[in-house]
């Protein structure tokens, strides 16, 4: 019996909620979007508290109601974490259709971005910054959006490397200068070696590097910047730190255009060819590349920088 009132109660509350979103009376059909997702909770209906609250929040946002819209985005996530709910398909699809609802100039939207990322890591420690596939749900729309600064982030933390790589190649022709369209890639592809995602970072360069109108299709490359980062993942299975001492020396002045690629191959010569890491008072401007390869000669006496590159 209290089974049929409590059914009898959601039904009189979704007749009037329907009537209100009809009538335009959004404040009361937010008002009873919130009631219904407390009945749901209570009864640990948690399947019909997501549909409830995602259809809400796309009423609501669709007729311009951005604050309590926001209001039903943010339940949506607490009732994913509250029911344990996994990052499946259609549960990231809501996640991030909401979130191109939200819009660029919503204050709210890097709140609940913040949240949906936190939730989509919650049972799964080895995506510590968010899932993939919602990070590459999350740049796609950025993309969309020209957000190019935002999008190239999370496709980072993403593995669609041909996406990444289509979306550089926009970024550098629309924003960037025609002799730094090796350094768009050549960042990204170091930065995704120092999170150990080889793979990716590997299908960013040769897709980047074969469909970029102002690069020759294949290697070698008349930018040095760009043999480096080939031969770089040329050398990665075979982790031979002789090899990667001899990269470092080779293509040194490329490597210092940007600062920030010197800690980057700090990183990846410890992660990949066995390279003790370097302390932080090592890594000042002048003598960083000595300091690369005092620490990697330590490991072998015999090296010499100019010896020619075997890569077998």
């Amino acid at each position: 019996m209290a089974a049929n009132r409590n059914r009898g109660g959601v039904e009189r509350v979704l007749k009037k909620l329907k009537a209100s979103v009809e009538a335009g009376s959004y404040y009361e059909a937010h008002q009873m979007y919130r009631t219904l997702y407390f009945r749901y909770m209570a009864q640990k209906k948690h399947a019909e508290a997501i549909e409830l609250i995602y259809s809400g929040a796309n009423v609501l946002l669709t007729h311009n109601q951005h604050g309590s819209g926001t209001d039903l985005c943010m339940l949506l996530i607490e009732v994913l974490n509250t029911s344990n709910t996994a990052p499946a398909a259609d549960n990231l699809d809501k996640v991030s259709s909401l979130f191109t609802q939200l819009g660029p100039d919503s204050t709210e939207r890097p709140l609940y971005k913040n949240a949906a990322l936190k939730w989509s890591c919650k049972n799964d420690p080895s995506h510590k910054s968010g899932h993939p596939e919602l990070h590459t749900l999350l740049a796609l729309i950025l993309w969309k959006e020209k957000s190019y600064y935002e999008a190239r982030y999370h496709f980072l933390h993403s593995f669609d490397g041909q996406s990444c790589a289509t979306m550089l190649i926009e970024y550098s022709l629309r924003q960037g200068l025609r002799s730094e369209y090796d350094m768009f890639v050549a960042q990204i592809v170091l930065q995704y070696l120092c999170l150990k995602n080889e793979e990716t970072a590997s299908v960013v360069f040769y897709t980047y590097t074969e469909k970029h109108p102002d690069i020759q299709e294949s290697p070698p490359f008349m930018q040095p910047l760009l043999n480096f980062i080939w031969f770089l993942l040329l050398a990665l299975p075979g982790g031979k730190t002789t090899i990667f001492s001899v990269l470092c020396d080779k293509y040194e002045p490329a490597i210092k255009r940007d600062p920030s690629y010197v800690d980057y191959l700090s990183r990846i010569g410890h992660l990949f060819f066995g390279m003790p890491p370097l302390a932080e008072e090592s890594m000042q401007p002048g003598g960083v590349f000595g300091n690369i390869l005092q620490s990697l000669f330590t490991e072998d006496e015999d090296v010499e920088v100019n010896q020619p590159l075997d890569l077998d």
